[in-house]
């Protein structure tokens, strides 16, 4: 009998696990407008992952012969720019630029803010007033602003592209995760860790920053999308990445100039970004609400 219950008991424990992990999948499959944004996304994902087998063309090679062919030519599905340059090639290889902008971005900035987050919400004192200052100075500053001076006293490269965003993004994930350790830092498996004799650093990424990463996954999902947009605006002010490199902001910056003439050249990486963008708040908004303990059991 004793073993019985005991390995009941074995089973119940193995099983809890994957009922919390189950419950969260269950929630976000039965989003559809989720679905379709996930399978948008893989498909952005797998033509930048296989651009080279993808792409139709070589997105830098110009053919002076081919310019302005409109779109449903023959050899070149959705057109050539003023270079003769494949419009569909230069997307796909676009993509690869913007969203390694994107998950890049959010990287740093998730990491830098949730340590910076992470140090003020633990110790409080004097460290949480510095960070918390720094935090109200960035956000004095407009982010695209703030991120257009230092790109211009940088100058436009890929990698100043997303050193910059990534550190005028690092504030909002340090507001949440300091948020979210001043609610833990009181709780009793913190306490019990203190009195077992653990250092402050295991306690702060063993024990509290494990459970601050729901939002910060969350935060991180809406700002790839936001990173995308900045990424897009500094290249069409001509502060992103260098041409002739195929990014969609930059596309829309060569492309404006013959809008009426050429309207696909701006409707393409227009259309692009505003896909991966809505694709990545429906999936973001879908795991806020899967991840969210909070909510009615809709299973």
């Amino acid at each position: 009998m004793q073993a019985t219950i005991e390995a009941t008991q074995v089973k119940g424990a193995k099983a809890g696990p994957s009922r919390r992990l189950s419950r969260p999948v269950r929630i976000f499959l039965r989003n559809p407008a989720a679905l379709v944004a996930l399978l948008v996304l893989l498909v952005f994902i797998g033509a930048a992952v296989f651009a080279p087998w993808v792409a139709p063309h070589d997105p830098y090679a110009m053919d002076l012969t081919a310019t302005f062919l409109p779109v449903g030519s023959p050899d070149h599905l959705l057109g050539t720019d003023n270079f003769g340059r494949d419009i569909l090639s230069r997307l796909i290889y676009g993509a690869r630029i913007s969203l390694l902008i994107g998950v890049v971005v959010v990287s740093i900035a998730a990491v830098v803010g949730s340590v910076l987050g992470l140090l003020a919400g633990y110790y409080g004192g004097w460290i949480d007033q510095l960070v918390m200052r720094l935090v109200e100075v960035f956000y004095a500053f407009p982010f695209l602003i703030l991120a257009i001076a230092v790109m211009a006293i940088l100058g436009p490269s890929l990698f100043n592209l997303m050193w910059v965003l990534g550190l005028v993004s690092w504030p909002v994930y340090a507001r949440l995760v300091r948020a979210t350790v001043l609610s833990l830092r009181t709780q009793e498996f913190v306490e019990a860790a203190r009195a077992a004799g653990a250092r402050d650093g295991r306690i702060m990424f063993r024990h509290i920053l494990p459970n601050c990463l729901t939002p910060v996954i969350v935060t991180a999902a809406m700002g790839i999308p936001e990173a995308i947009l900045a990424s897009a605006s500094l290249g069409f002010l001509g502060l992103g990445v260098r041409p002739p490199t195929p990014e969609w902001g930059m596309m829309v910056a060569e492309g404006k100039d013959f809008m009426f003439r050429a309207p696909w050249l701006i409707t393409g990486p227009g259309v692009c970004i505003a896909l991966v963008m809505l694709s990545f708040n429906l999936v973001g908004d879908a795991l806020r609400d899967a991840l969210n303990p909070r909510l009615p059991g809709r299973f």
